[in-house]
This record gives C-alpha cells, structure tokens and sequence, in this order.
C-alpha cells in the first residue's frame, strides 16, 4: 500500500498561525520533507520546529532557481525522487511550505510530479499577503475592490498597467527589485499608500517607510502592500 502525500501550509513565520489539521499531521507523519536552499537551514522547518516530536525521518530538498524554469525540468523530477521513494513504501510524508501550498508555493514542484502518482490532500496556510495586511494593521480591500498580486520580477511598463487597473495590490518577490518597484509607486503616486514590510509575523518582523528601505539589503520575505483607498 503506497503512502500518502500532504501539502501543509506553515504560514508567513508565525508558529501559532498554523491550522489544527496542519498540526496534527505535523507530529503523527513518519516523514517530513522540506525546501531549504543550499547550505541554509529551511525556513519552513525552522517556523515548525517546535512541534516536531523528534521521532521522524526527514527530507530535505533543494530546487535550484533556474532562469529558464522549463530547461531545468529534470532536475525537479531528480529532486522530488526521495519523497516519491517513501510513498512507494508505504510511508506517509508531509512536505512543508512557507504560506499556503498552492499559492507561490514550492510544494506545487512536488504536486505537479506526484500526486498523479500517490493519494494527495493539501493542507492550506496562512499566506504571506493576509499575514502581512494584518502586521501592519491595513484593511486590503472591501465589496468590489480589484485585489492583484504581483511579482516585482514584471517590467516596470507592466507593473504600471496592473496596479493601474487594480484597487489593492501585494507586491511580492523585491529582494534586488525593489528599486524599480518604489519608482513605479513614486510614478503613479501611489508611494504615500504603500506600506513595506520585511519578515511579516516572524520574530525579526521589521516595518519601515518605503524611502527607509536600503534597496541593496531587501530581503527574499519582504513585500509593498497597496490597501485599498475605500473605508466603510
């Protein structure tokens, strides 16, 4: 009998921001696996430490970054082989993700390779734009606002025409992008109701003004939020 897979989402970093469901799979799976890049400790194990009775086999990961993503296919299907091998025996594995599995996660390079293959269920997470709207405190949006969210990675031209088109915007991914990102913002007047947070919900929380930010020390976990202007 093959195991089974689950997708649990761990949250932006806060350990109490997990689900009851996500906890009890934590401490009952025989294996958890998780993405860490290389030669750092994984973020997503680091956020459940505390839960994991000691008693488990784990699995860590790497999945490169790969500027074309579609060339490095085979090394993700490489990757993924030690979980797929527990499942085979029989032993059920919960793999870890920052957030929510299936919104930018990295557990969807696992689900798209596996669960045509094992018995699937994901749990889901507290994503990092609902937990960094409520660590600053900003309603995002109401009735019929527009809600994007966007990769800093898009061309300036296109960030421009989708906040333009949107009420409310997360803006995620910045690290070395930032830059162009706060200079979008400052074009379309939209700086003043920017909010930036660094390391939402985790211990290292940091909260600054946009023109604050060192654009050369932006973390991977930061984020600009643009609320929407309704108040009712």
């Amino acid at each position: 009998m093959k195991g089974r897979l689950y997708g649990v989402g761990v949250g932006p970093g806060d350990p109490e921001l997990l689900t009851i469901k996500a906890l009890r799979l934590l401490k009952t799976c025989p294996v958890v696996a998780y993405q860490s890049a290389e030669d750092k400790e994984s973020i997503a194990r680091g956020i459940v430490a505390e839960y994991l009775p000691g008693n488990q086999i784990e699995v860590k990961y790497h999945l490169p970054r790969a500027i074309d993503p579609y060339a490095a296919q085979p090394i993700y299907d490489q990757v993924v082989t030690p979980i797929a091998e527990h499942l085979a025996a029989g032993r059920d594995v919960v793999v870890l993700c920052e957030g929510d599995p299936l919104f930018y996660g990295s557990f969807m390079y696992v689900f798209t390779r596996l669960s045509d293959q094992f018995e699937t269920e994901v749990v889901p997470g507290v994503s990092s734009p609902m937990g960094c709207a409520s660590a600053l405190s900003v309603p995002l949006s109401y009735r019929d606002d527009v809600f994007s969210v966007l990769p800093a990675t898009l061309p300036a031209e296109t960030l421009k025409a989708q906040l333009l088109n949107a009420d409310a915007a997360a803006i995620i991914k910045l690290r070395r992008h930032f830059a162009k990102v706060r200079d979008v913002l400052h074009h379309l007047d939209l700086a003043s109701r920017a909010r930036y947070i660094e390391r939402g919900t985790m211990i290292n929380q940091k909260i600054i003004s946009l023109d604050e930010v060192d654009p050369d020390q932006v973390p991977y976990f930061s984020m600009i939020l643009v609320p929407s202007q309704s108040r009712l």
